[in-house]
């Protein structure tokens, strides 16, 4: 067809129409914009707004009392001196690192033994699934001081055979080893996924291996664990900024000062301790925005090494 044709063609179309879809286009707009106006407005007003507002703060000397004093970089100079804060630093990256993998390793072999396809699954899961729900509560937290502590469920069954009785979480040695433990027996929403993906890999996998003479082991190796290794990712980031988040356990097994001897001091309850025990809430935000970029580099680290081990089939 030719460029005349092509132009009288479309000279004879109607006017209308495209006045009209114009139109249908805005009432959409419109519509949609209505729909995500609480949104927008929880946005700006709840997560933007006070983000700023702390970025603000961070460089004042702010007690919620007074107006806030600018004083430039005195909050940055006085982390590089905080004893305390590098203590809090140092309990955090141990919690994370040693908790979140142990974490992960409980959850793949639980959901190793569920996938087997043994009955009552469906109340396995559900149960196994429950410390996710409780293992952040303030009364599973009291629960887990009271089972550690001298009079304890622990020292109750050690003392059967014949272990000495001590406070668990009252020794600097095992205190946050006892608040790890709360954080891997808080393994159900990782466990759930893991069952998910070990679902989705087809058997004739496993049958062609089994074929070729490979044993379980061989198997989990070659097949189950590169095909989920995208779970394994999934589990490892949000595991990861979850522990970097985690205060209640902290806080309630230690009673709040993050003892004994600061072996409990984790990062946010230090900064609890500085916004609203001791109102330097200017330290407190700067604190804040230390910890996001701690958590972002964090995170980012794991989205650059994931193409190295992370598979996926497509």
């Amino acid at each position: 067809m030719s460029i005349a044709e092509l132009r009288r063609v479309a000279s004879q179309r109607p006017k209308g129409l495209p006045r009209a879809a114009r139109r249908a286009d805005e009432r959409d707009n419109k519509a949609a914009l209505v729909f995500l106006l609480p949104w927008l407005v929880g946005l700006l007003g709840l997560t933007l707004g006070p983000m700023l507002v702390s970025l603000y703060l961070s460089f004042t000397d702010y007690n919620l009392l007074q107006a806030a004093h600018f004083t430039g970089l005195d909050n940055i100079v006085h982390m590089v001196h905080d004893a305390r804060l590098h203590q809090s630093l140092k309990v955090t990256f141990t919690y994370v690192i040693t908790g979140v993998p142990l974490q992960l390793a409980a959850a793949l072999g639980l959901a190793l033994m569920l996938d087997r396809g043994m009955r009552g699954l469906t109340f396995y899961r559900s149960a196994l699934y429950l410390p996710s729900l409780l293992g952040g509560s303030v009364a599973i937290a009291v629960l887990w001081r009271i089972i550690f502590g001298d009079d304890g469920l622990v020292n109750d069954v050690l003392g059967v055979f014949g272990v000495a009785s001590r406070s668990w979480v009252g020794d600097p040695d095992t205190a946050l080893g006892t608040v790890i433990l709360l954080h891997v027996w808080t393994f159900g929403s990782p466990m759930v996924i893991f069952l998910a993906g070990l679902r989705q890999i087809p058997r004739e996998y496993y049958e062609a291996a089994a074929t070729d003479g490979a044993g379980p082991l061989r198997q989990f190796r070659s097949i189950t664990l590169p095909l989920l290794t995208p779970m394994i990712f999934f589990n490892l980031v949000l595991g990861i900024i979850g522990a970097f988040q985690s205060f209640t356990q902290a806080f309630v097994v230690s009673g709040g000062t993050g003892g004994p001897t600061d072996s409990t001091l984790f990062y946010t309850l230090y900064l609890y301790q500085e916004g609203f025990g001791s109102f330097r809430m200017g330290y407190a935000s700067a604190l804040a925005w230390l910890l996001l970029i701690i958590v972002g580099a964090f995170t980012a680290m794991n989205f650059w090494a994931s193409k190295y081990w992370v598979f996926y089939d497509d």
